[in-house]
């Protein structure tokens, strides 16, 4: 499956789409919010590793619903070393089916379910991790970017 064709606002006010990632690998991992306690680990997370894919040629963009204004914050406080990209209306994650109805503490809610997906130079989707576990997205993404699973 190829990502779908998409615009997406970074932190500074340029789009970012389908076609800026041809040629290369990029990660695109989505999050529910910027600035909560596991969004932040894994933000924090992908920036302590960003000189490894840098030097693998893998862009990382972090994707949430959350305004240019909470990203810019969120990438100052917490020195996050890649793009932000808005998903405005949650279209991009819809199209994928990251947007889901999810139960948090017992209640029920529409939201965006933690997903990275691996994309290689011809937009089709290498690897897709679904509800991601923090701790163990780095070894999960290595290990597929190395051909080990």
């Amino acid at each position: 499956m190829k990502v779908p064709a998409f615009q997406l606002e970074n932190q500074h006010g340029e789009f970012i789409t389908e076609q800026q990632l041809l040629g290369q690998t990029s990660i695109l991992y989505f999050y529910p919010r910027d600035n909560t306690p596991t969004c932040t680990a894994q933000a924090v997370d992908f920036t302590e590793h960003i000189e490894y894919f840098a030097a693998k040629g893998i862009q990382v963009y972090g994707i949430s619903g959350d305004s240019r204004k909470k990203h810019q914050n969120f990438i100052t406080k917490h020195h996050i070393g890649f793009d932000l990209l808005v998903d405005d209306g949650f279209k991009l994650s819809e199209q994928l089916g990251i947007y889901q109805l999810k139960k948090s503490f017992g209640k029920e809610a529409m939201g965006i379910v933690r997903t990275t997906l691996i994309i290689g130079p011809d937009l089709e989707i290498m690897r897709r991790f679904d509800k991601v576990k923090v701790k163990e997205q780095f070894d999960d993404i290595t290990a597929a970017l190395e051909g080990q699973s």
